[in-house]
């Protein structure tokens, strides 16, 4: 609970890039891109090896690209595919479709594209609400699911995360919140890489270069605020999706020791009838940045158990 504590005072709910933009790690040499029109989006992908598909989600703050150690580590026996969500990275910026049950549809119908009718699934951050709208919408899409550090809307002690006035950000939005972010995006997301981690100086200047750069580009931070406005419709959502019955598949719900914890496991049994959990160590929210051996590690144990 001390860590609990800690992360609802702090938490933020919520490689291969295009060639203008410095690489924080680079993706195996097989990885193809490319652009999958959805209903109402466009998402851009990375691809790579052969064999059982495994899909991996970020969050905010990061794009795809924080996902390259773990790519590397599956592309030997898997297929690997790491999309931007919607309104992130590298991916179209609409106006709408932020709840997360719509994004979930854009991941299934980047699966349709690549005619990939299951798959594993390894979420962290906003990508954990993506996730799980995805594996309560299509529950025979996803064989194993690694879900890491962040909560889920209208779930367990979502109320208690809420009423913390810590948590500003969660209400920080709108023209003049974008007025004042223009520009400084590399301040307003030092906030979170500073605040959220145990260890700041794992997430370097490169690293924090980058996604300034990506998270600057137009239109980026006001779907950026739109994925924490859109909290309130997910909530709504998430109770309905969990009214209708438990997960059947396999769990592995990692909480990092400096942040979320065992509190992961726990919430994730409120959705979940099969969860095992799991701990990060010597780590912060930012879990590739600063644990990308042990994180990388944990994923491919878990995917690779038969």
């Amino acid at each position: 609970m001390r860590l609990f504590a800690f992360f609802a005072a702090a938490l933020t709910i919520l490689t291969c890039a295009a060639p203008s933009l410095a690489r924080i790690d680079t993706f195996p040499p097989d990885t193809r891109t490319e652009y999958v029109k959805t209903d109402g989006a466009t998402i851009y992908i990375r691809v790579c090896g052969k064999g059982p598909a495994v899909v991996l989600l970020h969050g905010f703050g990061d794009t795809g690209d924080m996902w390259a150690p773990v790519a590397k580590a599956l592309v030997k026996d898997h297929t690997v595919v790491v999309p931007d969500l919607r309104g992130m990275g590298l991916s179209g910026h609409p106006e709408g479709g932020y709840d997360k049950k719509t994004q979930a549809r854009d991941i299934a119908q980047v699966l349709d594209k690549l005619k990939i009718e299951k798959a594993d699934l390894v979420t962290h951050d906003i990508g954990n609400m993506v996730g799980y709208a995805l594996a309560a919408q299509y529950p025979a899409r996803i064989a194993r699911w690694i879900v890491i550090d962040a909560p889920l809307p209208g779930i367990g002690p979502w109320d208690e995360i809420l009423k913390n006035p810590l948590l500003w950000h969660f209400n920080f939005r709108g023209p003049d919140a974008e007025r004042l972010v223009k520009g400084r995006e590399r301040i307003y997301l030092d906030r979170f890489y500073n605040e959220l981690s145990f260890r700041p100086k794992a997430i370097d200047e490169a690293t924090r270069r980058h996604y300034a750069r990506l998270y600057a580009r137009p239109g980026a931070m006001h779907s950026a605020f739109n994925q924490f406005a859109a909290f309130t419709q997910d909530a709504i959502d998430n109770k309905q999706l969990a009214a209708k019955g438990k997960l059947p598949m396999p769990i592995l719900a990692l909480g990092a020791d400096h942040s979320f914890g065992d509190m992961q496991a726990t919430i994730m049994r409120i959705v979940g009838s099969n969860v095992e959990g799991g701990i990060i160590k010597n780590s912060g929210h930012w879990i590739m940045e600063e644990q990308p051996a042990q994180t990388t590690a944990m994923v491919v144990k878990f995917i690779d158990t038969k």
